[in-house]
């Protein structure tokens, strides 16, 4: 990977910025991800990200850090936090930024253990497709101290597949409908596509429930999404 999303957060962060990324999906058209968004507090997260920074207990792994928003308030809290991200340039801006533990690291490298672990911003994207998830989620499991929880949310993007009379045009054929080519790009240059998975709340529930997690709806926010607590 170019690593191109890292180089529009350093970018930001050194006061460098001119322009925004630009993301698509292979079922959707280009959109604009505002650089800013990524860098921001508290009170402008949604309810979904708050409510689980206000569920945070113990020690806290942040996968897929990004910026290091959610690390930063949470260690400003007083939590000891590790942050981890595969992109070079996110974890040297969360650096640059305060957090105090942050190391480049897949989640499946990760052997510490954890009281609480987030994946926020559709954590479940991580798992990549329908068929690894028993793998992400054992081994996430196994991260977890005793009593510990996972806290992750997702979305439910069964409505973009939805015709003008409501019946739904996904292939039976094909793989899980959440299962997303993910296509970014910054400043005229593009990003090696990745594979992105949005996961319904049952299917995740389900999938639980087969490696021995109890997986609970917490919260739902305004456009299909929700969060959810495993443990």
């Amino acid at each position: 990977m170019k690593d191109l999303f890292g180089q529009a957060l350093l970018d930001y962060q050194k006061g460098l910025f001119t322009e925004d990324i630009i993301t698509s999906t292979s079922i959707s058209d280009e959109d604009i991800l505002p650089v800013s968004y990524l860098f921001r507090t508290f009170k402008d997260m949604p309810k979904l990200e708050q409510k689980a920074l206000r569920l945070a207990k113990g020690s806290v792994l942040d996968v897929g850090c990004g910026a290091g928003s959610h690390s930063l308030y949470l260690q400003n809290k007083g939590f000891q936090v590790k942050a981890i991200d595969i992109s070079k340039n996110a974890i040297e801006v969360c650096k640059l930024r305060g957090v105090k533990q942050a190391e480049v690291k897949s989640l499946l490298n990760e052997t510490e253990t954890f009281n609480t672990i987030l994946l926020m911003m559709n954590g479940t994207g991580v798992f990549q497709k329908l068929s690894k998830l028993s793998k992400y989620l054992n081994h996430l499991k196994s991260l977890l101290k005793p009593n510990g929880q996972i806290l992750m949310d997702s979305s439910d993007i069964k409505y973009m597949y939805e015709d003008e009379d409501g019946g739904f045009w996904m292939d039976a054929h094909s793989n899980y409908y959440g299962e997303l080519d993910y296509y970014l790009s910054y400043k005229g240059e593009q990003e090696d596509p990745m594979k992105w998975l949005y996961l319904d709340f049952d299917t995740l529930k389900l999938a639980c429930e087969t490696v021995g997690l109890q997986c609970d709806l917490v919260l739902e926010g305004e456009h299909f999404d929700y969060l959810a607590r495993l443990s």
